[in-house]
């Protein structure tokens, strides 16, 4: 999921710092939440005679108008768990958080962000928005608390997150798939944030397809949250690049992989926090024909599902 709520920190950065390949998206529209234009720039480009670039998939926040011409498509939402090119998001992932980059290296974009959106949500006038009286019953103010409380308690190291990325934020560029053929691109949430936010919310995108042609205009599939099995499928090519050269016995790999496995899942009981008050804030704003309160509640609802499940934490195999 993506907004057009915050600035786009792509188009600051000096493109030599990218993994390549990469794309930066320039905002061009105007307004909080609003909908708004995007310019493609890519640094790294795909040669003369590309083709045209695709549009991104519509989705929530507005259309993506193409400038640059790159021979590429977004994935699909059912191509994320193909063992293949989640392999290749893993290790495209791990060198993105390798990145040293010149902002602040304190992790206060992901609360900060959300005791916004929730000031936000609070300070609406009433009757306020439809369907307002059920999220009322989440108490998100205390909530937010009890979550700040359980990821305080969570070790994930602070590192240079994308934090959107989902199937319409990648671009598979050629043949074969890996690493090399992926590029990332919309930078407007990039920032300083804690490792597990980034995986656990890339594995929440399983779940939702923005292509959907039908009211709401998304579709969730919450069996496809990845399995234990996808799961460590994905953090084993993250933590191979992220540890390329070294030497790691098995016993610290394994202990490795479970603690990852806690802590990505953990974390994105934030992804679904976020991206739900996020669109509660949409409805109230936005012009885009989307279904935002029904996304809302769907995230709320996976949200306490799955911190339903953390007591004694085991994905489904």
């Amino acid at each position: 999921m993506a907004g057009q709520s915050l600035p786009c920190v792509g188009a600051a950065l000096p493109l030599a710092s990218w993994p390549l390949p990469l794309a930066v998206l320039l905002p061009s529209g105007r307004g909080l939440l609003g909908p708004g234009k995007c310019d493609v720039r890519h640094p790294c480009g795909a040669g003369p005679g590309a083709s045209a670039l695709r549009s991104l998939p519509r989705g929530p926040t507005g259309t993506v108008h193409p400038s640059s011409w790159v021979q590429s498509r977004p994935l699909k939402t059912r191509e994320l768990r193909e063992p293949v090119l989640s392999a290749a998001i893993a290790t495209k992932m791990a060198q993105f958080h390798g990145m040293e980059m010149p902002f602040t290296k304190e992790p206060h974009w992901l609360f900060g962000t959300m005791e916004r959106y929730l000031k936000q949500i609070l300070d609406l006038p009433a009757p306020g928005l439809p369907q307002m009286n059920l999220l009322e019953t989440y108490s998100l103010k205390d909530e937010m608390g009890s979550l700040r409380r359980l990821l305080e308690s969570t070790p994930s190291p602070v590192v240079f997150c994308h934090n959107d990325i989902q199937e319409g934020n990648i671009l598979l560029l050629s043949e074969p798939e890996n690493a090399d053929s992926l590029m990332l691109v919309d930078f407007e949430y990039s920032s300083y944030n804690y490792r597990g936010f980034d995986i656990g919310n890339h594995f929440c995108e399983w779940v939702y397809n923005y292509t959907h042609e039908e009211w709401p205009f998304y579709k969730a599939q919450p069996a496809d949250y990845p399995t234990r099995g996808q799961q460590l499928h994905f953090i084993r090519h993250y933590l191979a690049e992220v540890k390329k050269g070294e030497i790691v016995s098995q016993e610290e790999q394994s202990n490795l992989e479970e603690d990852l496995l806690v802590e990505v899942n953990r974390y994105a009981l934030a992804s679904h926090f976020f991206w739900g008050l996020w669109s509660i804030l949409q409805a109230s704003m936005s012009t885009i024909e989307f279904g935002y309160l029904e996304y809302a509640q769907s995230r709320f609802q996976l949200y306490f599902q799955q911190k339903g499940q953390l007591t004694s934490f085991h994905p489904p195999s």
